[in-house]
Parts: structure tokens; C-alpha cells; sequence
């Protein structure tokens, strides 16, 4: 098992995280020759867990090959998955590599969006400690941007950067009664509870524990926010989401453990109001009923309005989630880097190199919000295609 274990970490840098997170029932498990013969997939993301479980909790925890050190400094901006694999990648071809990560902790979405119940804290340190073994450095508080500037970073010999920055921005539906109190994003809520350790008696970071609790969405994050709701004391928590069940982009193992935990699904509902008391705190959401009419640009059936068709619930606490953009921070700060309408960084598929020769980037701030292991894709690739360009003389 420890050599199933080493063979996982020649190709990935956080095992015991993609064995939890990723929708393998999609990727590597939808491709399975046992389907073909009729026979359930082999779970190949169980036993991806349990072989990185196996060695961390062996204490044998191995570090994969180490070529010698070139002297070359390349720097990652984001400590997510993206900027993780992007680092253990250079730093097994030998770079000298330091991740600037902008909050208190490492580890990005991997820490502020994925409960503890999904993916414990611990387990994350564990991959980020093999990191660190592995001659990567982490520097904390730092934001790219602000902080420090590309031009410093660049003054002080980082030879490229590789920007994973995310998409922490967060979207509302800019809706009366939006901005009354008990009404927040998801981003917020989960970074306040998973990261600030809000839910426990010994911080003084503050979180809502509403008794009502709708979360709006019907993604991945919305199904960690209501079962976050859920532990939290809520005795009616709900989905509001407009579209039916099978349209849902959330994991199906997702919705199958909300519906155990009792979570409310009010789908095919949209809010389109918020109404408030004397206090300007949230007490209610107008939901407006949907219907499904023909395919949108998504492939998902629109959903429309039933006019007329409208009902007032009680809420004492509304999360929103209903996507993000990417954080601004980093894009309008360096002069000639190209970037999309939405505000992502524009870079080559072939090699996630941005308009700048020297800046590669990848993960949320290439695609908006995605799944960890597209991330974790991206950051390999800008790796393999950086190191080619720095033998090559390129850059």
C-alpha cells in the first residue's frame, strides 16, 4: 500500500485531498471498462483516499525524487490546489520555489471553502508538510499586488511567476432586500467557519446561526454551505434552486448526503425578493416558481417563470451561492496582462502562458470557479510547459 501511495504522488501532489474531493463518478470513475461489462466502476477515488490515508497514518510518509537544485526562483501566487501542484511540480525538476499566499493560513479553497467534514484541515497540512519537505517555502499574509508588486518579485530574481489566485470574488443577484443583515455569500460564510473557526465556543470571529437557513444554489459549495447550516443548529435548512434536481452541477453524493442529513430541496424556485423587520434583518424571501423550458447555452434546460405563481418563506438566514469571479487583484495589477471580459487571465491552452512570457496562470483565475482537480491540471501543465520554455532559454 505504501507503493500505491508512492506511485499516486509521481502524478499528484495531494492524493488524500482528490480522493475526497473530486467527482470521480464523472471523471476517472465514468470511464471505467466495468461499465462496459455492465458491473459498477471500480472506486478508484475510495482507494485513491484510503492509499493516501494508509501512508499518512503509516508515519512512512515517502518524498518523491528530488532533482538537484538548478538555483532558478520561481514564484506561485495562491495556495490553492492550482498553486500546490504547480509548486511540487517545480520542485521536483529542481527550482527554487516560494508560494505567496494572501491569507493567515496555506491551502486556499482546499481551507476556506471545503467543510471539515468533507475534507479535515489536518489532512491538508499533511500534503502541504510533504511540500515543504520537498524545498518549497510559503510566505503568508502577502498579496500579490498590494503588498508586493510583479516588478518587486522580479527585482528580487524570480525568473516567472505562476499566478493561481482564485476566484474568490463572490456573485449576488442584486435583488431588494439583498443587502439587509442575514443575508451573505457563501465565500463568506464557509471562510468564516472553516477557516476563522467561527463555530467554536473559543474564537471571537462571529458567524449567524440562523434557525431558518435558505442557501441559494445548487452547486457544490451551496451543498457545503446548508449542511454547514445543518451542524450549526439550523432546524429548517434549504436549496433553493432553480433549475429541477437533475440539472443540479453539485456531486451526486453531494445531494444524496444532504437529503440523509434532512436538508430541505425547494427546486424549481427562484427568490426575487428579501424582506426584512424594524431591524433591517432578514426575515423572509419571496420565491418565485420555475418551470424547465428549452436547452440554454449550458445544455441545461432554461428555467422560466410560472407568472403569478409566487410564495412568501421564512428565513432568518440567506447564503447565496450562485457562483464567483475571479479575484481582480492580480490581473489589474501588472501592466500588458491580457484578460477576459469577466476579468480571467487569458492564457494559451497549450501551455496556460499568459500575454507576459514570464506569467503563467491557471486554476479559478484561468476558468472561473472549477473542481479542484482541473486546478491541480492546470498547475502541472504551466509547470511542465514553464520548465520547457526556462531549458529552452525562452524566458
Amino acid at each position: 500500500m505504501l507503493e500505491a501511495a508512492k506511485t499516486l504522488k509521481e502524478t499528484s501532489a495531494l492524493p488524500a485531498v482528490c480522493g475526497r474531493v473530486c467527482p470521480q463518478e464523472k471523471q476517472c470513475e465514468a470511464k471505467c471498462i466495468h461499465l462496459k461489462m455492465n458491473k459498477p466502476a471500480v472506486a478508484i477515488g475510495h482507494l485513491e483516499r484510503f492509499a493516501a490515508d494508509y501512508e499518512r497514518e503509516s508515519g512512512q510518509m515517502s518524498v518523491p525524487e528530488i532533482a538537484q537544485p538548478n538555483g532558478i526562483k520561481i514564484a506561485a501566487v495562491g495556495s490553492g490546489p492550482a498553486g500546490l501542484s504547480f509548486a511540487g511540480d517545480m520542485a521536483k525538476l529542481g527550482y527554487d520555489v516560494t508560494v505567496f499566499e494572501a491569507l493567515h493560513e496555506i491551502g486556499g479553497v482546499l481551507k476556506y471553502g471545503i467543510p471539515e467534514f468533507r475534507l479535515p484541515n489536518h489532512i491538508v497540512d499533511v500534503e502541504i508538510e510533504n511540500l515543504a519537505k520537498m524545498g518549497v517555502k510559503f510566505i503568508k499574509n502577502c498579496i500579490v499586488g498590494k503588498t508586493i508588486s510583479f516588478d518587486d518579485l522580479k527585482e528580487d530574481g524570480f525568473r516567472a511567476m505562476f499566478v493561481a489566485s482564485g476566484a474568490g470574488l463572490p456573485n449576488f443577484m442584486n435583488i431588494k432586500g439583498e443587502n439587509l443583515i442575514g443575508v451573505m455569500s457563501s465565500n463568506e460564510y464557509l471562510t468564516r467557519v472553516n477557516l476563522m473557526g467561527a463555530a467554536s465556543d473559543d474564537t471571537d470571529t462571529p458567524v449567524l446561526k440562523g434557525k431558518h437557513v435558505a442557501v441559494i444554489g445548487g452547486g457544490n459549495t451551496a451543498m457545503d454551505s446548508v449542511r454547514t447550516a445543518r451542524r450549526l443548529g439550523a432546524e429548517r435548512a434549504m436549496i433553493v434552486y432553480r433549475r429541477s434536481e437533475e440539472e443540479m452541477p453539485a456531486r451526486l453524493e453531494e445531494v444524496k448526503h444532504a437529503k440523509e442529513e434532512g436538508i430541505d430541496f425547494l427546486t424549481l424556485h427562484n427568490p426575487v425578493e428579501y424582506r426584512g423587520d424594524e431591524k433591517g434583518r432578514v426575515t423572509a424571501m419571496l420565491l418565485q416558481k420555475m418551470e424547465l423550458g428549452e436547452p440554454d447555452a449550458s445544455g441545461r434546460r432554461k428555467p422560466v417563470e410560472i407568472k403569478g405563481a409566487q410564495e412568501w418563506v421564512d428565513v432568518d438566514e440567506v447564503i447565496v451561492s450562485v457562483g464567483v469571479s475571479p479575484n481582480p487583484l492580480v490581473p489589474s495589477s501588472v501592466d500588458g496582462l491580457e484578460v477576459s471580459s469577466k476579468g480571467t487571465i487569458l492564457v494559451s491552452d497549450e501551455n496556460m502562458q499568459s500575454s507576459i512570457p514570464t506569467i503563467f496562470a491557471g486554476g479559478d483565475i484561468v476558468r472561473g470557479g472549477a473542481t479542484v482537480i482541473l486546478a491541480m491540471g492546470d498547475g502541472r501543465k504551466a509547470a511542465a510547459a514553464m520548465h520547457a520554455k526556462i531549458v529552452s532559454g525562452e524566458i
